[in-house]
């Protein structure tokens, strides 16, 4: 089978090599496209893929369309709303994600922004320490829970919520279960989103959820753009003048927000993943997806059914 690897953010060198050597020791040819500015090329290299791993790429019905031959997508990472997962089915295309292999590197990117909110961005002026404060943990999912093992390390009291995970796993895991999102904020100096963006999330960290924060309250946001209502964020941070907001997908509104100096902080881009770690793990992830569906039919992480 062809296997397409079509990245327009690149693998590491190394990352492509253990997914290259994964893929044709099961026998399958492996077809590189980096960094490609056109959609075209991405139409042209797909003609003729039997299988298909992207990272942060569109995978639109223009996409899907043209690959004739496409069985599976395999999104090395855990979000997929770049894949039109909907037309996919309709054209009987499996679309897998890798849950999992990032979620260590997100959740230390969350104490790196951490410490650089709490300690006043390092300006020279005194900050606060993260010992002590209650964090609130937005999904308890593989992130989540990698967040909650890292903030028992600063010494720090955790909270989560989460629609659909049992009260009991959470608390087996040490922490405080919230009945509410609303539950979580009033309780938390800190809350860091993990959640994905669907029709029920979007939008909907906004003016009056983000209000509930104590005084000096903070918010961090390595779930997706999407899930964060701009305009109602802005409005609060302008009478709300002890709010954190730190980031590492930038907002729409972005010179807006950069009004609000040294309350305010995003990546250039999306860090979140990025780690030479998690860039391998998810990738050979990924490749062993394929090579278990080719010899099995195995769809164990099929987000499309």
């Amino acid at each position: 089978m062809k296997v397409l690897i079509a990245t327009e953010k690149p693998f590491a060198p190394s990352a492509v090599q253990g997914i290259t050597k994964e893929l044709t020791t099961a026998g399958h040819e492996v077809v590189l496209l980096e960094k490609y500015k056109e959609m075209t090329e991405l139409l042209e290299a797909v003609k003729d893929a039997d299988a298909m791993i992207v990272r942060s790429d569109k995978v639109t019905p223009e996409v899907l369309d043209a690959a004739k031959q496409l069985k599976i997508v395999v999104r090395a990472g855990a979000g997929y709303d770049s894949i039109d997962t909907a037309y996919a089915k309709e054209k009987n295309v499996i679309v897998e994600n890798t849950p999992g292999q990032n979620s260590n590197a997100v959740a230390e990117l969350v104490f790196g922004m951490l410490v650089y909110a709490v300690r006043n961005f390092y300006n020279g002026k005194a900050g606060t320490e993260l010992m002590g404060k209650k964090l609130g943990i937005l999904a308890f999912g593989n992130v989540g829970r990698n967040v909650a093992r890292i903030a028992k390390g600063f010494g720090m009291e955790v909270y989560a919520y989460d629609a659909f995970c049992p009260v009991e796993a959470i608390e087996a895991d040490g922490v405080h279960a919230c009945k509410s999102q609303e539950e979580l904020f009033q309780s938390s100096d800190i809350v860091s989103l993990h959640i994905p963006a669907t029709p029920q999330t979007v939008k909907s960290i906004n003016y009056q959820l983000v209000n509930m924060l104590p005084k000096k309250g903070i918010l961090v946001n390595t779930a997706r753009k999407e899930v964060i209502n701009e305009e109602e964020l802005l409005k609060l941070m302008e009478e709300r003048e002890d709010l954190k907001f730190m980031t590492d997908i930038m907002p729409d509104a972005d010179i807006e927000f950069k009004k609000f100096d040294g309350r305010y902080f995003s990546t250039p881009k999306k860090m979140g993943a990025q780690t030479a770690e998690a860039n391998t793990n998810a990738g050979i992830a990924a490749a062993k997806q394929i090579n278990a569906f080719f010899a099995t039919g195995d769809t164990t992480f099929q987000v499309n059914k």
